[in-house]
């Protein structure tokens, strides 16, 4: 069957079709739990380990659903992106995996685990200056000369229909969790747990966001889309700004946004690693430091979504 690029936002179809069509390429990441990290948050937790994922993150989902929807047009010219990292790194692979070329355009700040691992999925990167605007420059720039497919890192709707299939695993799995902890940065994998939840579960949805970069939350009050500004967190994959086509379904599908300060992503970084003894990145912190935050009770899900980060700080002599 002919797949078609979303042209609205995904319905519980659609996410079911975008499971169908990655299933192949990706992991079915597993689930975990820790009685001492429920004692602390008060709620059974079940975390969804997306930093296991292929290229370490939840990202693989979203890229790989919209590589493979247009393959049949993208192959030969191939596909760009701007990204701090881990969309870049999986959309370099998902293109890998059909044989076509990816171009990355990356801010010159980008954590070298990220763009190392851009370069080792095969993707040409280009840096530009660390703001929006450069990176949008950047990449329209490279696609007059290429002619490849922009796909952008979280306002798409393909890649929103790949990333809730995150969530759908999780749902399939635990149909009966009462929370949902979700991180938010562009607000993809926001958007698109809120849609399969709306779909296929009866949680509620708590969106995850640094305090430094609170333009989902301002937004989601404000019921107006703001642009973050000057974004200085720990959580690096949080720091872009909320999707045209994101907010909307943030909207109508999210309960509430949840900030959090550097100290509280930092305290949940460690208590993960030391209580789960799974190593996630900052941005991934967001939903445990929500959960421990959060005053309510019940079974909750988080999304551990990504595990991408510069090990070589951490010296064991």
């Amino acid at each position: 069957m002919t797949a078609h690029s979303l042209q609205k936002a995904p319905t519980g179809k659609d996410i079911m079709d975008a499971q169908s069509r990655i299933a192949s390429f990706i992991h079915k990441t597993p689930v975990f739990t820790s009685k001492a990290f429920d004692a602390m948050s008060n709620k059974s937790c079940l975390l969804k380990g997306e930093h296991l994922q292929k290229t370490g993150a939840f990202k693989a989902r979203g890229a790989m659903n919209a590589v493979l929807i247009h393959r049949d047009s993208a192959q030969v010219s191939g596909f760009i992106t701007h990204s701090s990292g881990n969309h870049g790194a999986a959309l370099s692979w998902a293109a890998e995996q059909i044989g076509a070329p990816a171009y990355i355009v990356m801010p010159s700040n980008a954590p070298q685990a990220k763009i190392d691992a851009v370069k080792e999925y095969g993707g040409l990167i280009t840096f530009c200056d660390p703001t929006l605007e450069a990176r949008e420059l950047a990449a329209a720039e490279l696609q007059r000369s290429t002619g490849a497919l922009f796909i952008h890192p979280y306002d798409n709707y393909d890649v929103i229909a790949g990333q809730a299939t995150a969530t759908l695993e999780l749902l399939q799995e635990h149909p009966d969790l009462d929370w949902l902890f979700i991180p938010v940065g562009g607000g993809g994998l926001l958007a698109g747990a809120s849609l399969a939840n709306y779909y296929f579960g009866k949680a509620k949805v708590v969106g995850c966001e640094p305090s430094n970069a609170d333009d989902a939350y301002k937004s989601f009050i404000s019921k107006t889309r703001i642009s973050v500004k000057t974004p200085n967190t720990i959580a690096d994959g949080l720091r872009t700004s909320l999707g045209v086509r994101n907010f909307p379904i943030i909207l109508d599908h999210v309960n509430e946004i949840i900030l959090l300060s550097e100290e509280e992503l930092e305290n949940a970084w460690h208590i993960c690693l030391s209580r789960t003894k799974q190593f996630i990145e900052p941005s991934a912190a967001s939903g445990i430091a929500a959960a421990l935050k959060h005053q309510s009770t019940g079974k909750a899900g988080i999304i551990l979504c990504g595990g991408n980060m510069n090990t070589s700080q951490f010296a064991l002599r």
